[in-house]
């Protein structure tokens, strides 16, 4: 396994998140060592729902994305009392601090409709993550799902763990849904344009696409037009089905164009391939495309090539990615860090 790195980090800088979340602040939570906070700053990084228990011991334990709120919280709890915890209860609850005497609701002001939307797709604010809208947000972060091969509706499904990084320091997240009767690669890439132009006249200061799979390679496509986006993550990008496809045959010629077409100098491309990942036809030969996107189609690139900590195609997808890369993402995007240690 390789892990390529582009170029030396600068830093360990960490963005601050915004002052005005008590959730995202460790040092607020109460009882809590220093492993405590530790531990709570992953649990920052889960989708929801989530729940985090502590004990006025300093015992915690934190659970997410169990089947309801009601369970991940009662796995909270016991997972608190199995560390020594008499007492538990609930200090947060997906985006709020429920802690008594600290209780703190951020209801998020998230818009219920669409920011754009035509037949067969939209651009949606999250409700799963904090919303400042575009004069306060310190950018917005566009999630695209992948296309799944049985033709199963992904429209709706929480972005990967990565992205509540971004959510975390500032930046708005939507999501790129299309209906699968209709989402064809070139379809979707003329819909994605017209999306992020909507985004960009809102106002935003700084506009970064991500996506997985399929959504992965259009966010790729949006590199062909200046200023379109600042800032690019694909996440294991495929667009010719798994392995035994007779698509494989012409995959990398398609990846060849897709990335020959970039024409944003200023755009900032982060990409991800995994190990085993049974979408990619050539993994030698697609890291080499990769690693042949540079200056002057596109402003820098980060290539995170098939490292240690997670394998497949859903690797994106794995808490130990974000762990690792999380922050550097985000710096990377921001232009703060050049490379991952």
């Amino acid at each position: 396994m390789y892990l390529i790195l582009w170029t030396i980090t600068l830093g360990t800088a960490r963005a601050e998140p915004p002052p005005r979340l008590p959730l995202l602040d460790p040092a607020t939570v109460p009882h809590l060592g220093a492993a405590g906070r530790e531990d709570y700053a992953r649990f920052l990084v889960q989708a929801t729902p989530r729940a985090f228990a502590l004990s006025p011991e300093g015992a915690w334990g934190w659970a997410a994305a169990q089947p309801d709120m009601a369970a991940t919280e009662a796995r909270a709890l016991e997972l608190c009392g199995s560390w020594g915890g008499s007492g538990c209860r609930i200090y947060a609850r997906d985006l709020e601090v429920v802690w008594p005497g600290q209780e703190v609701a951020v209801p998020p002001p998230i818009p219920a409709t669409p920011v754009q939307a035509g037949p067969g797709w939209s651009l949606m604010p999250d409700n799963r993550f904090f919303w400042q809208g575009p004069r306060a947000a310190r950018g917005a972060y566009v999630w695209a799902h992948g296309r799944a091969a049985g033709g199963q509706d992904s429209r709706g499904s929480q972005p990967q763990p990565h992205v509540r990084v971004f959510n975390n320091a500032g930046y708005d997240v939507l999501r790129f849904d299309r209906d699968p009767a209709t989402d064809e690669t070139g379809a979707a890439a003329a819909w994605l344009h017209e999306a992020l132009r909507t985004l960009r006249a809102r106002g935003y200061a700084r506009i970064v696409m991500g996506g997985q799979s399929r959504g992965a390679w259009n966010a790729l496509q949006a590199l062909d037009t200046p200023g379109l986006v600042d800032g690019v993550v694909a996440v294991a990008p495929a667009a010719h089905g798994a392995r035994g496809s007779p698509a494989w045959a012409w995959a990398l010629d398609d990846l060849h164009r897709v990335l020959a077409a970039a024409r944003s100098p200023a755009a900032r491309v982060a990409v991800a391939n995994f190990t085993d990942d049974e979408f990619d036809p050539d993994p030698d030969r697609r890291a080499a495309l990769f690693r042949g996107l540079g200056r002057p189609r596109i402003g820098a690139m980060l290539l995170i090539d098939r490292p240690a900590e997670v394998s497949g195609h859903g690797g994106g997808a794995d808490a130990r990615f974000t762990f690792r890369y999380g922050e550097c993402l985000l710096g990377f995007i921001e232009g703060r860090l050049t490379g991952c240690e």
